[in-house]
């Protein structure tokens, strides 16, 4: 494979940044100007010299074959990945101008490459040990009787709050919410505990809150309930309840190779973490395939795609009813550019795939699909993406409407079809990525 065979778009190179500011910060420095000895090799090594603020410049390198994805060194001190040196490095390479050349890495940079390459290779080879089986069974035993405890106490106050009418939601405020949350964390069951966080939050969220409270309070019940007769489902949606709950699970499903497109990437953070998700698509298989990378608060997950490129891997799937989430397994190949697009669907399929996506998991926010043809049109204040012949269409989620990038979808549009993939869900649409009519590079908008 050839240097340019790899070469990557500017877009697939900020879809990497690990926020709206660092992809700003990285676009200022993807220009030749504050760079020098920049150089990259055929295996996928790009490294440079930023001039900053300081006397002496910050020495950054990218290993683009990394087997988990691009993997970054930057002497700066940002504790964000990528930086925003490393972004502008990609940006420098992506170039078509020949502002970076093939080469030999220089000491600083190889050095980096080696001690990657060997803690690699000698990763498989520390001690492990499996523990006491029988210890780990009644851990699992007295967690389980601790979330069961915690579920019961859970019902008991949801009675209590219906009994004494919604409105008193309201009066209580958020305390109550956060003091019932914290009686979950006690009995370790986290996913629980998240929920009821959730609901707090609903009396104050505008006009007709207390449908929506009533709504929430009535899936909570209903995951209550499934923990409490877990014995009684089938295997497949208690493995959904013990995953909502809180439980950790682990892929323990077959791997399966194939060449996986990647659809899209987007961070969502809390006080304590960022959760960071990659959709894929597998070219033979028609599967699509969900990441999940964390980093602690403050900090970007390492693990980082670029949309729109394609590579050979092992993915396995972790148990559940209609479970997307998968783990990484052995890369194959480096991340390369792709003709490879998704299999479409009209907005009406997509209606239904949720529909069913519901039927293994009714906790389910949205499921991922990809709309073939639709075309982006306003509806009063809000938007939707109509099917080409315009008889149905699908609205677009609040948070879409909320975004930029809304209108670089409608900019690639420009009442010209397009192929759009994202997040269906009772709140509507969410895109995350989108093709134009024909040949094209993936454009992502999230």
């Amino acid at each position: 494979m050839t240097q340019q065979a790899v070469r990557w778009t500017a877009d697939q190179v900020l879809a990497l940044a690990p926020d709206a500011a660092s992809r700003k910060a990285g676009s200022k420095l993807g220009a030749a100007g504050p760079w020098s000895q920049a150089g990259t090799t055929e295996e996928g090594t790009v490294w440079g010299l930023c001039r900053g603020s300081g006397s002496k410049p910050y020495r950054t390198v990218v290993d683009i074959a990394d087997s988990a994805g691009p993997a970054y060194k930057c002497s700066c001190p940002s504790r964000k990945f990528p930086c925003k040196h490393a972004l502008g490095l990609l940006l420098l390479w992506a170039g078509a101008d020949g502002a970076v050349e093939s080469g030999q890495a220089p000491d600083w940079a190889a050095e980096w490459l080696e001690g990657r390459r060997r803690r690699a290779e000698g990763g498989g080879s520390g001690a492990s040990s499996t523990g006491d089986p029988e210890a780990a069974r009644r851990r699992a035993e007295r967690r389980a009787e601790r979330i069961t405890a915690g579920a019961a106490e859970l019902e008991q106050r949801l009675a209590d709050l219906l009994r004494g009418g919604l409105a008193s939601a309201e009066r209580a405020g958020y305390g109550m919410w956060e003091e019932t949350a914290a009686r979950m964390i006690d009995a370790q069951a986290p996913g629980l505990a998240a929920r009821v966080r959730e609901l707090g939050a609903i009396p104050s969220s505008g006009p007709g809150w207390p449908v929506r409270l009533l709504e929430e309070c009535a899936l909570l019940h209903l995951l209550d309930q499934g923990w409490l007769r877990r014995e009684r489902l089938p295997d497949g949606v208690a493995a959904t309840v013990r995953s909502r709950v809180g439980l950790p699970g682990s892929a323990d499903g077959p791997p399966l190779r194939d060449s996986w497109l990647v659809l899209a990437q987007y961070d969502t953070a809390d006080a304590r973490l960022t959760t960071r998700r990659i959709w894929l698509y597998g070219a033979g298989s028609g599967r699509t395939a969900l990441l999940l990378s964390y980093g602690a608060a403050g900090r970007a997950p390492e693990l980082a795609l670029p949309v729109g490129l394609s590579f050979e891997a092992d993915l396995s799937g972790y148990p559940g009813s209609g479970q997307l989430r998968s783990a990484l397994g052995e890369r194959f190949s480096a991340p390369a550019p792709s003709a490879i697009r998704p299999t479409g669907l009209t907005t009406a399929q997509a209606a239904a795939r949720y529909g069913e996506a519901l039927r293994d998991d009714p906790w389910l926010d949205s499921c991922p699909v990809t709309l073939d043809r639709v075309v982006p049109t306003p509806d009063g204040d809000l938007w939707q993406l109509a099917d080409l012949d315009g008889e149905l269409a699908l609205p677009l989620s609040p948070s879409a409407l909320s975004r930029p990038e809304l209108w670089r979808l409608v900019a690639l549009s420009g009442g010209a079809p397009v192929t759009v993939f994202g997040e269906c869900g009772h709140r509507g649409f969410t895109p995350l990525t989108a093709w134009p009519e024909g040949k094209g590079e993936a454009v992502p908008l999230c």
